[in-house]
């Protein structure tokens, strides 16, 4: 998460926060039960269906029975809408059977697990400058790519409990800050990966974006993009929309509006080497609708063959905030 936004919310809520610091590493796998509290669109007007072109699926408000669980960082859902899985920026990960009520809705998860991402030498990554899993992509063959910040990096696992391997990133990775990295990415039908860095601009108004081609005999060959941004707004989140088109959060905060968010979509067309992506807004979520620090998206065919998009936010481990998971209906 962007540093800004971390020291001004310890500033503002030091008091509140100070036996809020996120748990240690724990080594095994464990079975985790979830418990989910059903979330209106908009609190002061709770018929509400519709913010933008979003169409309101349901949300749920989800709290468990481990310390590790919180600061969800990126989201996978599979294509039939059943599973879930997630990564935090403390290094821990989750999977879950996704729940719906009558009308196809939201309506919370159960048979979750959680555990630990595991580093290069086959142990459980314990310190927060290593841990600090920002985004994930699942590639084609069913394994998983996982950007870190701070110490920034690209790590490969066969599955989240193996031992990863390194992939070399694009030559500037190392040059964003150290909290403000990569935050954002996806895969594309043809195997490119794209990746967005929340702070690192190259251009003003702007920050950096790379796509990643798969090179003969593995490895990829990177290129680089810009990614058009507003005052205050940067990528948290990046998906593949089921057109082929891409999704995007951005996400901005200060104590006096607190946390706003903004649903994108550009067509991949826009991916050009040295070319500047200019997204359209979707819709705005803040306060009085459901929102709070958005960082993982993802987007399935519901069973009428809408889109749908899904996410869900990092509560940093601070007992004022909330690990929600919310799902929409991409109106036409």
């Amino acid at each position: 998460m962007r540093a800004a936004f971390h020291s001004l919310l310890v500033a503002g809520l030091l008091a509140a926060c100070a036996g809020s610091s996120p748990p240690p590493a724990v080594a095994q796998d464990q079975p985790l039960e979830i418990g989910s509290s059903s979330l209106p669109l908009k609190i002061d007007e709770p018929a509400a269906r519709k913010v933008g072109r979003l169409v309101w699926r349901g949300g749920v408000t989800m709290t468990a029975n481990s310390r590790r669980f919180g600061g969800w960082s990126d989201l996978h859902i599979t294509a039939d809408g059943k599973r879930l899985t997630s990564i935090s920026d403390e290094g821990a990960w989750l999977t879950a059977t996704i729940e719906y009520d009558g009308d196809a809705n939201l309506a919370g998860l159960s048979d979750a697990r959680i555990g630990q991402l595991l580093a290069l030498d086959g142990r459980f990554i314990a310190s927060k400058p290593e841990a600090d899993a920002e985004a994930m992509a699942r590639l084609p063959d069913g394994s998983w790519l996982v950007a870190f910040e701070r110490n920034h990096r690209l790590w490969r696992y066969d599955s989240l409990t193996a031992t990863p391997q390194p992939v070399a990133g694009p030559p500037d990775i190392g040059r964003q800050p150290s909290n403000g990295g990569i935050e954002a990415m996806t895969v594309l039908d043809d195997g490119r990966i794209v990746m967005l860095s929340e702070e690192y601009s190259r251009r003003p108004g702007t920050v950096a974006g790379w796509i990643a081609e798969p090179a003969p005999g593995g490895g990829y060959r990177w290129s680089s993009f810009d990614y058009a941004e507003i005052p205050d707004f940067h990528p948290t989140a990046l998906t593949r929309l089921p057109d082929g088109s891409l999704a995007v959060v951005e996400r901005a905060f200060d104590m006096a509006r607190g946390v706003r968010c903004r649903v994108m979509r550009f067509d991949a067309a826009q991916l050009v080497a040295g070319g500047t992506v200019r997204a359209e807004e979707l819709a705005r979520l803040a306060s009085p609708y459901a929102v709070d620090n958005l960082e993982g998206l993802a987007a399935t065919r519901g069973a009428r063959g809408e889109t749908l998009l899904w996410l869900i936010s990092d509560d940093n481990f601070n007992p004022l905030q909330r690990n929600i998971l919310l799902l929409f209906e991409l109106a036409p």
